[in-house]
């Protein structure tokens, strides 16, 4: 069966967020995948001129298929720490079903926090910062590298580094990073309380 490839783009109003980004990782996947010749995905987004969408855009190396939803948050106050050396999910792809097995191992959190090696990653739908007082730090090897965190790099706004399951404990907030909630700064009680 052939590989069917995602973008999640955020639109407000009918205005289209950080579509450069896409594109650009578009065509990453779409290079990675031999195709030297890239469609514009601008000309195939044409959401709803009123409230928050989510334009979900699914393609292949030959077509692209546009559907929108409304958007509703999804809020996260808890994170259980899954552990899976072997998980791959380098390319946003349709298939998450190893994704979706970890997710149920949250228990009674809100979400999973993905460790790999010993090294955090991703929650099962972001990309993840955290502070450590002075500058906000993401890790350096995420399963998935999104666009709001490529954005945020480029921006200097965020910085990268190994980031291990230890390390944890020297921070003291944590933002959830994806095009739909941006840069999403939660704020536990208690930095600790907050991993399950």
């Amino acid at each position: 069966m052939k590989s069917r490839y995602l973008e999640t783009i955020k639109a407000i109003d009918g205005k289209i967020y950080n579509l450069s980004f896409h594109q650009e990782r578009y065509e990453g996947v779409l290079k990675s995948l031999g195709v030297t010749q890239f469609k514009r995905l601008q000309e195939y987004l044409n959401p709803p001129s009123h409230d928050m969408y989510r334009c979900r855009l699914v393609y292949t190396k030959d077509s692209i298929e546009v559907t929108y939803h409304l958007y509703k948050k999804r809020e996260i106050k808890s994170l259980k720490l899954v552990y899976e050396n072997n998980i791959i999910y380098n390319q946003k792809n349709e298939d998450r079903k190893n994704i979706d097995l970890l997710f149920l191992n949250k228990e009674n959190a809100d979400d999973v926090l993905i460790i790999k090696n010993n090294l955090v990653t991703d929650t099962s739908v972001a990309n993840v910062a955290f502070f450590d007082g002075s500058r906000w730090m993401t890790p350096a090897k995420p399963l998935l590298e999104g666009t709001t965190r490529a954005r945020l790099l480029e921006e200097g706004k965020i910085f990268a580094r190994d980031i291990s399951v230890n390390d944890l404990k020297n921070y003291t907030n944590i933002a959830l990073l994806n095009a739909m909630i941006d840069f999403d700064i939660l704020s536990p009680k208690n930095i600790g309380d907050f991993y399950c």
